[in-house]
């Protein structure tokens, strides 16, 4: 069951909302605040639409696949679209950033030796990626996308502390800035594999 903020949906009294119009006016609110944060200026037309059209999409589909099936929803475009919350826009924008990371790197292979020892946020990161198997078995078994959209929001929390804390580009240590390089690479790789299991895209750039 889907609740607005302004109330239950009721057919009898008109307060049924159009798929179409929350579409559109989730497009809307994703084109609003992308352009408020400045990061479009580079794309082309075509290519902020198809942005706002796949954050809009991403942030309705997310909001309502992270609640359990079982539990009631109180959708709220506003807050669905958030780029720093519990959001599919959120997930998003680590992958994006990812990728921008990897286009600076100039580079495919990231080979390198375990010459350093790995801090806690490595670690913390590693253990989430083998975690991943497990959330897709538990899923599957209770048949309950909401544990993947969870586990996927998760890992791009855990992502983002490591980015925040862990020198990558400007590490002096090849073969750490190359650890580093894949480990970032292959939370990318998931982030994407789980979003697209929930029916959602990710940009190259946001």
């Amino acid at each position: 069951m889907v609740e607005l903020p302004t109330g239950k949906m009721k057919s009898r009294e008109g307060t049924v909302v159009d798929a179409d119009d929350l579409m559109d006016e989730m497009f809307e609110t994703a084109r609003q605040i992308t352009q408020e944060l400045g990061k479009v200026q580079e794309l082309s037309e075509d290519e902020k639409q198809h942005l706002y059209e796949t954050i809009g999409m991403g942030a309705l589909k997310y909001f309502i696949l992270k609640i359990d099936p079982k539990k009631k929803i109180l959708f709220n475009p506003q807050e669905s679209i958030d780029f720093e919350g519990h959001t599919g826009p959120f997930i998003q924008y680590v992958y994006a950033r990812i990728q921008s990371l990897l286009r600076k790197a100039e580079r495919e292979n990231y080979t390198f030796n375990m010459d350093f020892s790995l801090n806690a946020d490595e670690r913390e990161l590693i253990k989430y990626l083998l975690h991943i198997p497990d959330v897709y078995k538990e899923a599957a078994e209770q048949y309950n996308p909401a544990i993947i959209a969870n586990n996927v929001y998760e890992l791009a929390k855990k992502y983002n502390r490591f980015y925040q804390e862990c020198p990558i580009l400007k590490e002096n240590n090849t073969n750490l800035r190359n650890f580093r390089l894949h480990l970032s690479y292959t939370t990318a790789l998931q982030i994407k594999q789980m979003m697209q299991v929930l029916g959602i895209a990710v940009p190259q750039r946001m």
